[in-house]
């Protein structure tokens, strides 16, 4: 199968014993829960965060193989195109300092990363879409130079059998069209996750469903692609539309996208990996060796590497995970909603936030998902994504009135989203001075309704106004993101507009 990989060349009988493969797996996943082997609570938390490279002028740089050997670190990784970075951080215990401990962690981390890609005129951005970014950059000749990668984007298109449609109306209206895969690759994000028990894994993830708007609202930092100004938080429908498998006939039937909101409240984490077989054909048709039911039986754990390859390939906002650590299984909720940067403080503010209140959420005797109808969350969802800080959200009304309100998202997490964080961080275990730093962090951000994007947007309209040509403006709204983000600071912070004089003519 090793040859096939490479080749990407996949017949009928490889597809067939993939299906077969998928439904023991899913099979031996519920005999595993039913057996109740899985790891007891941990409290574990891990990160991991997608970079972008740059030079000094603020464009792309497609040296991610040369800045990788220059780092030489098993915590960087590449990602989909040649621009892009990951690094992984290794799992926390929520509690005590973790989030100071995390955030000097990151520091070092990107530093030394930083450093390293200067050795070739490049530099760390974290940002949840480049600026700068080109039609021309998101090619598949750029694509990042590991089979996977050529693999996964061969087979989305043989799925697809046409060209793949951007089509964003925002502030400005981005119509266009791709032959690969690769605009995902302008999709930078920040990945949470949290180790959760089986009984505990529906709430979980119904509590970080629910909160996704929120998360999103005051996250929002990637307002522009190709040049154009669109939604607040511009990853969410380009992620969609640039791994969409459907043509326009499947989507007219309500076929489901691969990147997914999804439409139910869960009672547990078997039912998403159900969906996930039933839904999505395989895109990866690659067999393990193994015999999950014979690991099973034998006492041991099986990899149930089939399934474990297949949820990879479907884009959920918070999915499923399935692992292994020393020997015994676990669950995951992954949360992947949330843009790269701006800063480290900014990035950690965002986890500390999420943690706390998904576990305070998870905790209420009569949670928001008995209150909140799915369609409205989801609609949430799009309306953060579209307006950032200033969306207007529905959630239900506190007290006897009952029903759904709207309100400010900055409102929302203020009043309400807030105190739960904050409360949710107690029950970890995480000390007073760690929630309050890292809250403060959110607090002030809706205070002054500034984020990542907002100043991108007011940043660039300075530049204009100043007199710059719109490709020179958006290169030096990101040349001085990149010098703020490096100093730390967080974003609600910094001052807008271009510290130079900008030359006019």
């Amino acid at each position: 199968m090793g040859e096939k990989v490479v080749a990407g060349a996949f017949d009928l009988s490889d597809r067939q014993r993939y299906r077969d493969k998928l439904r023991q797996c899913l099979t031996v996943l519920e005999r595993l829960l039913a057996q109740q082997r899985f790891d007891r609570p941990r409290n574990l938390m891990g990160l991991e965060i997608e970079l972008n490279l740059a030079g000094a002028d603020g464009l792309p740089k497609m040296l991610n193989g040369e800045v990788l050997e220059r780092i030489a670190s098993r915590d960087f990784q590449t990602e989909l195109a040649m621009f892009n970075l990951e690094v992984n951080i290794a799992p926390h215990r929520l509690g005590g300092r973790v989030f100071d401990r995390l955030a000097e962690e990151l520091r070092t981390s990107l530093a030394y990363a930083h450093r390293k890609a200067g050795e070739v005129d490049a530099g760390i951005v974290m940002i949840g879409i480049l600026p700068t970014l080109d039609r021309d950059d998101l090619v598949s000749s750029n694509l990042s130079d590991v089979d996977r990668y050529a693999l996964l984007n061969d087979q989305i298109v043989a799925a697809r059998g046409e060209e793949f449609t951007l089509d964003i109306e925002g502030v400005e209206h981005l119509s266009c069209t791709s032959k690969s895969i690769v605009p995902e690759a302008a999709c930078t994000s920040v990945q949470l996750h949290l180790q959760v028990t089986p009984g505990r894994f529906a709430d979980v993830w119904n509590a970080a469903q629910a909160v996704t708007a929120a998360q999103i609202a005051i996250g929002a930092n990637s307002p522009f692609l190709f040049g154009r100004e669109l939604w607040r938080e511009s990853r969410p429908p380009l992620f969609q539309q640039a791994t969409d498998t459907r043509p326009p006939e499947l989507q007219a039937q309500g076929v489901r996208p691969r990147t997914w909101f999804g439409e139910r409240w869960i009672s547990s984490a078997y039912e998403l990996f159900e969906e996930n077989l039933r839904y999505f054909p395989a895109l990866l048709p690659i067999c393990d060796g193994e015999d999950p039911q014979e690991v099973l039986a034998a006492g041991g754990t099986p990899k149930l590497a089939e399934l474990v390859l297949h949820n990879g390939t479907v884009y959920r906002w918070n999915r499923p995970v399935y692992g292994i650590a020393d020997g015994v299984p676990h669950l995951r909720v992954e949360n992947r909603v949330l843009p790269a940067g701006p800063t480290v403080t900014d990035v950690v503010a965002n986890a500390a936030f999420y943690y706390g209140v998904v576990r305070a959420l998870a905790e209420e005797s009569r949670p928001v998902w008995m209150r909140l109808p799915f369609e409205t969350a989801a609609a949430n969802f799009d309306a953060a994504c579209r307006y950032g800080i200033d969306a207007r959200l529905r959630w239900p009304r506190r007290g006897r009135l009952g029903g759904i309100a709207e309100v400010d998202a900055v409102s929302l997490v203020r009043e309400e989203l807030l105190p739960l964080a904050e409360a949710g961080l107690d029950a970890w275990g995480v000390e007073p001075a760690d929630r309050d730093l890292y809250l403060g962090v959110i607090e002030e951000r809706c205070r002054r309704r500034t984020n990542g994007a907002s100043w991108q947007v007011a940043t660039f309209h300075r530049a204009l106004e100043a007199g710059l040509p719109r490709d020179a403006a958006l290169a030096a709204t990101t040349r001085r993101y990149a010098e703020l983000s490096h100093r730390g600071e967080p974003a609600h912070t910094w001052p807008v507009g271009l510290p130079e004089p900008v030359p006019t003519g």
